[in-house]
């Protein structure tokens, strides 16, 4: 059963075609790797099927259907690229707020139990614009996980993190994956898709050059790495 069904997906912006014919899936509960180089469409495909952008053909469903933010049956959390929080609120003013727009029953406690996860307890009164972009990613982070998402859409979540931060976020991506949440993840870090994700699709110019498991994409490449395939994909226009 999908989660995400993306079919005969079309997107132009006037004489220019963003996506071709786009189709793919996500498995409930599966981490799933959007996956391409800047400007090849993962964005623009992600807020068409979140209702920013209307297709010009094709269906974008979630959970069966079009996406309605007003659904409380489809829990959806989005992270995108630029972050979008109160920077002159405090740290809880900031958790508390979008706990309560969710409808968690104790908004207080489940934010003080996050910053402790996240090692920023001792931010918790801080204005957030006095964070690092990296302290700023995690309240961000926060804010996208409340109340045990059914999908969950991080855009490049690791960008600016070190190593250590890294693998925390990368232990609480797998943490939700156990209880059941669906994961598109897009990345530049082949690494974090080898390791996480079940399947994968490579866009290329609007277009998919490869889908499915991480192991079939490998065999259809004759057993290279991601990062091999991708560089071959990407190369193609300099040959």
């Amino acid at each position: 059963m999908s989660i995400v069904l993306v079919k005969n997906f079309k997107m132009r912006f006037g004489n220019k075609t963003v996506i071709e014919d786009l189709s793919f899936e996500v498995g409930k509960g599966e981490i799933f790797g959007l996956l391409g180089a800047n400007g090849s469409g993962k964005t623009t495909t992600v807020r068409a099927l979140l209702g920013f952008y209307k297709p010009t053909s094709g269906e974008l469903l979630i959970d069966g259907k079009v996406y309605d933010p007003e659904d409380r049956n489809v829990t959806v959390g989005y992270l995108p690229e630029e972050r979008g929080l109160y920077k002159k609120e405090t740290v809880i003013d900031n958790l508390v707020y979008f706990a309560n727009l969710k409808g968690l029953n104790n908004p207080l406690e489940w934010s003080m139990k996050y910053l402790k996860r996240v090692g920023l307890t001792d931010k918790t009164n801080e204005k957030l614009e006095k964070l690092s972009g990296g302290q700023q990613q995690k309240i961000q982070l926060g804010v996208c996980i409340m109340g045990n998402p059914k999908l969950l859409i991080l855009d490049e979540p690791t960008k600016g993190f070190d190593p250590m931060n890294r693998r925390l976020l990368m232990e609480i991506i797998e943490e939700l994956h156990k209880k059941g949440t669906a994961i598109i993840l897009i990345t530049h870090y082949m690494d974090e898709v080898e390791k996480l994700c079940d399947r994968a699709l490579l866009l290329k110019d609007g277009v998919a050059r490869a889908y499915g498991t991480i192991k079939d994409i490998k065999n259809e490449f004759n057993g290279k790495s991601l990062d091999q395939i991708f560089l071959e994909i990407y190369g193609e226009q300099n040959e």
